[in-house]
């Protein structure tokens, strides 16, 4: 587990600004300063005209062969203040719960990075996801609504998704930024 981390902490950690902007060592997407800063705009645009109310922002991330969720955040906050959370499905199953059985191209994780309205609370509980080695929030889910299927990105608009890393703000992440 500690070289998967230490394999992601790597991969984050490639990204470097050129005169030509900003791009990964991979070359895989390459974005000019002035790109960078109208995706941002962008963005906070659309987190500012949220409506409010008693519910949750949740973004479906998932990474193959763990069992986190995805985030969940309130209405105006930015990305970067969301919990990665681990759902409790006592009361309702999460969007992408689908019969286990018979595999088919609807599975779970179809709906990465869709967008969800989230009702429901955060438990006093942590879970522990083996999978992952994360200690997580537990969410109970009470219901939800589909937002969006293409919201864009996450965190920075650069990034792209690779069903095989972990997402960039984890709980190791977050200690690591204060």
């Amino acid at each position: 587990m500690l070289i998967a981390l230490t394999l992601v902490a790597s991969t984050l950690s490639s990204c470097v600004t050129t005169s030509t902007g900003t791009s990964t060592r991979s070359g895989r997407r390459r974005m000019s300063e002035d790109q960078i800063r109208i995706a941002r705009l962008e963005r906070e645009s659309r987190i500012a005209s949220e409506p409010t109310g008693d519910f949750w922002i949740a973004r479906r991330w998932h990474t193959k062969g763990t069992r986190f969720w995805g985030y969940v955040r309130r209405p105006h906050q930015p990305w970067s203040q969301a919990k990665l959370v681990m759902l409790n499905e006592s009361q309702k199953l999460a969007p992408d719960r689908l019969p286990e059985a018979g595999g088919g191209s609807n599975s779970n994780g179809f709906d990465h990075n869709y967008q969800y309205k989230f009702w429901g609370h955060f438990t006093s509980g942590k879970v522990y996801d083996p999978n992952s080695d994360l200690i997580l929030p537990e969410f109970k889910l009470s219901r939800f609504e589909q937002i969006d299927t293409k919201p864009g990105y996450v965190f920075e608009p650069w990034e792209r998704f690779w069903a095989n890393t972990f997402p960039p703000l984890t709980p190791r992440t977050q200690a690591m930024r204060r």
